[in-house]
């Protein structure tokens, strides 16, 4: 039996999440909505989330104007977001909008520059959960390149 998104209720997955179901799902809105969308999602498992970095975002004001780098808070915040669309996605419609908090980053590593026109995509994992507090690995690639690594914990709370 496949769902609207073009998952199937068997597994779990589900096909995509366009930015509107991204919105509907958790409460973050411009400037610190950090995904477009989530390509992939397993149920209790894992998901892919996609960035596209674009120049007219606000932290490449100031963060180096003339050589733009993302900062690496920000490919963090894209992690977290992603498994945050997880959580809702296996906990199901009572958790939208509920609010994530980070407890702890983790070995976070930042293997290479992403840059104005770079497409992130973020892997996240599921390691653990018990009652409201949920471990993941995260891994985000620029095509088949690894630009950055971190585990982390989050909290799960009511808005």
């Amino acid at each position: 039996m496949s769902d609207a998104a073009g998952g199937t209720a068997e597994t779990g997955e589900l096909g995509e999440a366009d930015i509107s179901r991204v919105m509907a799902m958790i409460p973050h809105r411009y400037p610190m909505l950090m995904i477009d969308r989530v390509i992939r999602m397993v149920r209790d498992r894992s998901a892919v989330g996609i960035k596209n970095v674009t120049i007219n975002e606000p932290h490449f004001q100031g963060h180096f104007p003339a050589r733009p780098v993302m900062p690496g808070v920000m490919i963090v915040e894209c992690m977290a977001q992603t498994a945050a669309v997880l959580v809702v996605h296996t906990l199901g419609p009572a958790a939208e909008g509920k609010l994530v908090y980070f407890m702890s980053i983790e070995d976070a590593r930042f293997r290479r520059p992403v840059t104005p026109g770079d497409t992130l995509h973020i892997h996240v994992e599921k390691e653990r959960s018990r009652g409201n507090v949920w471990k993941f690995s995260g891994r985000v690639k620029v095509g088949e390149v690894l630009v950055a690594e971190a585990n982390f914990a989050a909290m799960i709370l009511d808005s």
